[in-house]
């Protein structure tokens, strides 16, 4: 609902490449130390005409959130926000890096005030269903009403319930849905939905599970590396009805660009049974020094049927190996993450599982990560991820399990949707 209606300075189309948004131009100067962006003629929802210096006040506020998911990443090198004119900002880094503005075209950097933002749609009606439909108008590029807009421009956008969902898509109601997860992909075979109208998105990431920074439990390094390579990823996949699924042993799907290959943890090249085993005797030896106590693990995950799919399937195998699982809301010893990841650098996957990330994590590979922010150039930046990668796969703070799963509902009369790999579909851009 905010993307539809609140522009970032720049977004992306369905292929993932950075597009123009609130910003219609911009230049990288200073040897990509300065991001100068030049506003288009735009209002805010009230009429109100979109300034440089209140956008940057409004910036600001969305930085702050992100940072916290993304301490690493391009933006937290940004020291400075300059409203040169009216309709100039300046963004000033520290230091050059890529993905800056990748970073700033993800949904959750649309700019708004209070009222609302500056399109591409305004809310024209709201139900009284909570504000969980919207009816959606197009703006020109100045930002009136599309008073005459055709009806294939108009939206109508609702929120609720993904089996509700799903039901009103079959049931010819809806042309698009939008945010399909794992948790809720077993509903599709439930509602009976034909496999010509789901498209999933090619997109990387993180899907797996974090060490809670505060677990006693699995304080102990061959704990976490017993319940990583315990897992038969291959047979936790095939439970689902996902073609092409790729399962995840090691934290970066690829190289990106990390000075060398990424490392995989010390056991990918066992054969399962031979982890198995391995992941059984250290749990024993657990036990005996407990007197004999048995090993109980908490997960926390969220709700929906693909979730309770998860969690037997993990429950099956970690008993193999004599770990008892439970499922805790709160307090759990391990914790879902599943993410797509806004760009490709291993500054997202790793600042994603740092100490300022708040989950468990290695103090040495920390230093390296608030190094790297400092660093002077993209050469050095690189040198001290790639230092800092193999200590958090060893560390072993995260289990991967496979890429995460993004799924949408489409009708075939909207020829514009195309898959994307960063999971993101803008409304404007549905129908050619």
């Amino acid at each position: 609902m905010l993307a539809a209606t609140a522009r970032g300075l720049v977004s992306v189309d369905a292929d993932g490449a950075v597009v123009p948004a609130l910003a219609q131009r911009w230049i990288v100067v200073d040897d990509g130390k300065s991001y100068i962006f030049r506003l288009r003629r735009a209002r805010w929802a009230d009429g109100a005409k979109v300034d440089a210096r209140e956008v940057k006040r409004l910036l600001q506020a969305r930085m702050r959130p992100l940072l916290r998911r993304d301490p690493y990443g391009p933006l937290a090198s940004i020291n400075e926000i300059r409203a040169m004119t009216d309709d100039v900002l300046e963004l000033r880094l520290k230091a050059a890096r890529p993905n800056v503005l990748a970073a700033l075209a993800v949904p959750d950097m649309a700019i708004a005030r209070g009222t609302g933002g500056s399109g591409p749609y305004r809310k024209r009606q709201e139900d009284d269903a909570g504000g969980s439909v919207w009816r959606l108008q197009p703006i020109t590029a100045v930002g009136a009403l599309a008073e005459e807009a055709p009806q294939r421009e108009m939206r109508t956008l609702r929120a609720e319930r993904a089996a509700k969902a799903i039901v009103r898509f079959r049931e010819g109601e809806a042309d698009l849905l939008l945010g399909g997860t794992l948790a809720e992909l077993p509903y599709l075979s439930v509602a009976r939905v034909k496999d010509g109208f789901i498209r999933f998105d090619p997109v990387q990431g993180l899907f797996g599970f974090a060490v809670a920074k505060d677990s006693a439990l699995l304080s102990d390094p061959s704990l976490r590396r017993a319940l990583a390579m315990a897992i038969d990823r291959t047979a936790l996949v095939s439970r689902y009805a996902v073609a092409r699924w790729k399962i995840a042993e090691q934290i970066m799907p690829a190289q990106l660009n990390l000075p060398r290959i990424p490392t995989a943890p010390d056991w990918a090249a066992l054969p399962l049974e031979r982890r198995r085993e391995l992941a059984r005797d250290v749990v024993s030896r657990w036990r005996l020094q407990q007197g004999g106590a048995p090993f109980i693990l908490s997960i926390s995950l969220p709700r929906g049927p693909g979730m309770e799919i998860l969690f037997a399937e993990l429950r099956r195998q970690y008993a193999a190996v004599g770990v008892v699982l439970r499922r805790e809301d709160k307090g759990a010893d391990l914790i879902l993450i599943d993410e797509v990841a806004p760009y490709d650098s291993a500054s997202w996957y790793l600042g994603r599982l740092s100490c300022a990330a708040g989950v468990q994590c290695d103090p040495a590979a920390e230093e390296l990560l608030r190094a790297s922010l400092d660093a002077p150039d993209m050469a050095e930046r690189l040198a001290l991820l790639g230092q800092a990668e193999p200590l958090i796969v060893a560390h072993g703070g995260f289990i991967p399990l496979a890429q995460p799963a993004r799924w949408s509902l489409v009708n075939g009369r909207l020829d514009g949707f195309t898959p994307s790999p960063r999971g993101i579909h803008p409304l404007d851009r549905l129908m050619k």
